[in-house]
């Protein structure tokens, strides 16, 4: 179905220079086994995998090396060639935050082996159950691969409601990009079956397939594949960027528009890229993982601009060597292009699936290509509102600028920073050269880390309102229990009050109260006879002291006689 059709436009876009001819003079060249693989635990959005191999194990191309934590969101990796495995450690990864993350290395045999790992190709897809289907998708590690590296099994399974419309993402707006291009004039028919599948999974309304108009010889080959496809229908769109944004390209080709916060599933529609499609063809028609893929070597810092199809975790070096190695105006690499891309410092990191160009520039191309004007200094804004007419999520970039620079994220936040895209639009127009989207970049991590910051002081809060409660509710317990015990206690004592009361009416009579009485007395005298023993035996003693002072008193005087009348007569 290749008919006319109306489309919509999208606020804001601009025109840069696309540069893409670099590229696409020569077909797509065919995978050259590296050394060596750096293979990252974690290539998707989600939790990392959890590693099943150790150093020194033997691997086939194709067996599952990580797999996804039960009831984690990912996508498992797979060995992309055989060999022997290596070193399990940090490394350095393309990644935005610049931070090493934890790879395999994968020391190649050269044999590019599958022994028995590879699954079972599903020819006749059409008669394969659905579930089946599903299956091969979430074991094979498919994601998406646009750019977003989004799990593509989840993306199937969350949408449970009917889709109404199935779009596929072949606009590939950004500038010096062009594997997806290549893709489509080469191997048209591998992506078309690939879309079957989704349309047997999903059963939409209808299939949409975007194209820039800049992307001749793809429109054709397309056309073509799906020509005897009644649901699928190749929509030529206008040349500009960044037109191949999710949200943009529904605007354009059913002029649906996504709220704040909403994601398409909503709206009754899905978005799956092109490369994705042939990825799922490879995984379900051959039996493939994701272990390789087609991205671009371009930009006039490498000798042949090229577009390559690579296994993943292949080092950049060996991909820049492939592509005839460094011009002498290299001074720039980016992973993806110069609208949106991330600068490297090295290619020491490798290639991810994620990674659908590699661009080696010189500052003044790159200047040429984005209006990034790196080498000049930053002015003051002007409020001339250029950044605002240009951007396509419709936001205020000025007042967001503002609100940036005095760090008061809350008005940041109202102004709806979540929806920039961080597209480069604003930084391409703007005549005082502000780098807008390192700023709202920045604002969005503070926003971030205060999200983080207040979640653990909320997580504090709770901990210590739980704290005191169990405090609380311990002493209320003591003391409820020492309560019970002392009501325990006074109401025995008023029985025993009470019994005594009943029974001591006639003591004399009671047998028992008897005996205790004359227990009582028989202790109190004898009690009373050892004291007066005692005292008598006290009384004795200090008599005879007494006396026997008396008597040496006597004898002594005695003996002073005797001496007095022997001296007299002397």
């Amino acid at each position: 179905m290749n008919g006319e059709r109306k489309y919509w436009t999208f606020h804001g876009g601009v025109h840069p220079e696309f540069n893409k001819e670099q590229s696409t003079r020569q077909p797509i060249s065919p995978i050259k086994l590296p050394k060596r693989l750096i293979i990252p635990v974690q290539q998707h959005i989600g939790a990392p995998t959890e590693v099943l191999v150790a150093s020194g194990d033997k691997v086939f191309k194709g067996q599952l090396i990580a797999k996804m934590a039960e009831g984690e969101l990912g996508a498992p990796i797979h060995a992309p060639s055989s060999g022997v495995i290596g070193k399990i450690e940090k490394q350095a990864v393309p990644h935005p935050s610049a931070l090493d993350a934890l790879c395999i290395e994968l020391i190649l045999d050269g044999k590019d082996d599958w022994g028995k790992s590879q699954l079972a190709p599903y020819a006749d897809f059409s008669h394969i159950d659905n579930k089946m289907l599903f299956a091969r998708i979430e074991e094979t590690g498919l994601v998406g691969l646009g750019g977003a590296a989004f799990p593509s099994s989840v993306k199937i399974s969350a949408s449970k409601n009917t889709i109404e419309t199935l779009i596929i993402n072949a606009a590939e707006c950004e500038p010096y990009i062009s594997c997806d291009d290549l893709l489509m004039r080469e191997r048209a028919d591998d992506i078309v079956i690939g879309i079957r599948i989704l349309l047997q999974l999903l059963n939409p309304q209808q299939c949409l397939i975007g194209i820039e108009d800049n992307k001749p010889e793809a429109i054709a080959a397309m056309q073509r594949a799906t020509a005897s496809l009644d649901k699928v229908q190749v929509c030529t769109i206008p040349t500009l960027y960044p037109s191949g944004g999710e949200k943009q390209l529904i605007k354009i080709l059913t002029g649906k528009e996504i709220p704040e916060g909403g994601i398409p599933l909503d709206r009754g529609l899905l978005c799956h890229n092109v490369a994705t499609s042939y990825a799922l063809y490879k995984a379900v028609v051959k039996g493939e993982p994701l272990i390789s893929r087609v991205l671009t070597i371009t930009g006039d810092g490498v000798k042949q601009p090229q577009n390559i199809e690579a296994l993943i975790g292949t080092p950049i070096s060996d991909l820049i060597a492939q592509a005839g190695g460094y011009t002498t105006h290299a001074q720039r690499l980016i992973m993806g292009g110069p609208m949106m891309g991330i600068t490297l410092k090295n290619d020491n990191s490798p290639m991810v699936k994620a990674s659908n160009c590699f661009l080696v520039a010189s500052t003044t191309s790159l200047q040429q290509a984005n209006s990034i004007h790196a080498s000049q200094p930053q002015m003051p804004c002007i409020r001339c509102g250029k950044c605002m007419q240009a951007c396509p999520a419709n936001l205020l970039p000025q007042q967001l600028y503002w609100y940036t620079q005095a760090k008061d994220f809350e008005r940041v936040s109202e102004h709806n920073l979540t929806s920039c895209i961080e597209c480069g639009c604003c930084d391409f127009v703007c005549p005082s050269h502000i780098p807008l989207v390192s700023y709202f970049r920045f604002a969005k991590s503070e926003i971030r880390a205060q999200k983080i910051a207040t979640k653990k002081s909320d997580l504090s809060r709770e901990r210590h309102e739980f704290l005191e409660f169990r405090k609380a509710r311990e002493k209320h317990e003591r003391d409820e229990k020492r309560r019970k015990h002392k009501a325990a206690l006074q109401k025995k004592k008023a029985i025993m009050a009470a019994k005594k009361k009943r029974t001591g009416e006639n003591d004399e009579e009671n047998p028992k109260a008897d005996a205790i009485k004359a227990a009582l007395a028989r202790a109190n005298a004898k009690k009373a006879a050892r004291q007066t023993k005692d005292s008598h035996t006290n009384t004795s003693d200090d008599d005879q002291a007494k006396a026997d002072k008396i008597k040496a008193a006597v004898a002594k005087e005695n003996a002073r006689k005797i001496a007095r009348e022997a001296k007299k007569e002397s």
